[in-house]
């Protein structure tokens, strides 16, 4: 925990040390995206007067402990690039992420996860006030040659959203998405999914990337700030579009997956929008398009959600789901939903050749998809000794850059 300081200006900044800026460079240089995550006490002031000088150093010197506690058992603590007190009522985290493995829903889970345990935990052993605490996050610039301003300038926009005074930069960012919205400035790469057995392909993953050389080229990215501007559904549609498009234009005769998140398939135009694109392109039947329900958000109180994969089933449409065995939302999701595919999250496959709970989780993971008569596919893997752990138990398909990374879509995939 750093010293608290003092600001004159708003919003205000914090001390970067140098571990901190040599550990956003190296995890940059490693392929992630850095998050800086601010949460912010809400009732600060209001606890700071009715506690009195003493009670409220004491409480506040809890509540640090308390924030230390909560986000080891949240994280991946080698994820944790930093975590730290920078000003009154404030505490910032920094934090490395994997865009292939983790979801927006994932991140934004976890960091809500986060301030709910500090506030429930704070009650429960404080039992005096309650924190009310917000939080925001915003990524670091991976290409600022000025790191250590691309730092602050990632924490000004997470404090701003933590305080709900983020108007002028979330101006930025909607006409950011607006634009990449209007001008269709994505990409749709296509990653192969084969046969364990035969190593033949038998369909392929559609991924997205934003606009190529910019800090919204990645997908967690891009959806993040989607998903805050309200713009999610707009830009998944844009996807269908992209996706239909390189089929027909490439002739590709496989099975395709493409990506949905909850709130999207739960939207109640989804279906009835969906069918008017597909009307465009007579020539893909539905039975080659897999709708895969992305993220671990919840589906509590999506009115649509289930009825509208009922009527896509109707219309031959197949469904995924996707991140299986990342944890009870996901099996949750498998009793509502009944999939036709189930989709094993790169947590478990990663290093299953080392884990015996791996190979666990996995074997329970067969054992439900035989029970409801779904298709298994193992995502991400990366190695021959993975490879050859889910061959053994014979999964019947396979994803991963072992196999094939994200192309454009092509006959010769």
């Amino acid at each position: 925990m750093f010293p608290t300081v003092w600001l004159k200006y708003f919003p205000p900044s914090f001390i970067i040390r140098k571990p901190i800026t040599k550990g956003v460079r190296s995890a940059i240089k490693k392929g992630y995206e850095v998050m800086v995550i601010a949460y912010h006490i809400d009732n600060y002031d209001e606890m700071k007067q009715q506690l009195g000088p003493h009670d409220f150093q004491q409480y506040i010197t809890g509540l640090k402990h308390i924030f230390q506690e909560t986000v080891q058992s949240v994280l991946n603590t080698e994820s944790v690039l930093s975590l730290h007190d920078f000003f009154s009522g404030n505490f910032t985290l920094l934090l490395r992420v994997d865009y292939r493995s983790e979801t927006t829903g994932n991140v934004e889970t976890s960091i809500r996860q986060i301030a709910d345990k500090v506030q429930a935990s704070s009650k429960e052993k404080q039992k005096i006030i309650t924190a009310s605490i917000n939080a925001g996050y915003a990524f670091i610039e991976k290409d600022n040659i000025f790191l250590q301003e691309a730092i602050m300038k990632a924490h000004q926009v997470a404090f701003l959203m933590a305080v709900k005074r983020q108007s002028f930069k979330y101006d930025e960012m909607a006409s950011t998405i607006k634009k990449i919205i209007i001008n269709k400035e994505i990409r749709v790469l296509a990653q192969p999914i084969l046969d364990m057995e035969t190593k033949e392909v038998r369909a392929c993953e559609m991924l997205t990337r934003g606009p190529c050389g910019t800090s919204l080229e990645s997908p967690l990215r891009l959806f993040s700030i989607a998903k805050q501007m309200k713009c999610l559904y707009d830009l998944e549609m844009i996807v269908l579009d992209k996706t239909l498009e390189q089929i027909k234009s490439t002739t590709w005769q496989q099975d395709i997956f493409i990506n949905f998140t909850p709130l999207t398939i739960g939207n109640h135009r989804f279906v009835r929008e969906l069918m008017k694109k597909m009307k465009k392109y007579k020539e893909i039947n539905p039975k080659r398009i897999t709708i895969e329900v992305t993220e671990r958000d919840s589906i509590e109180g999506l009115q649509y959600f289930i009825p509208n994969l009922r009527a896509l089933r109707e219309k031959g449409f197949r469904i995924a789901v996707d991140d299986t065995g990342s944890g009870y939302a996901s099996l949750h999701s498998i009793n509502e939903i009944m999939p036709d595919i189930i989709k094993i999250d790169r947590s478990v496959i990663q290093n299953i050749d080392k884990s015996s709970v791996k190979e666990s989780m996995l074997k329970g993971i067969l054992l439900i998809a035989k029970e409801i008569g779904s298709v298994v596919v193992a995502e991400g893997i990366e190695n021959e000794e993975e490879a050859s752990v889910l061959s053994r138990y014979n999964v019947d398909l396979a994803q991963g850059y072992f196999y094939g990374r994200p192309v454009s879509l092509n006959r010769s995939i």
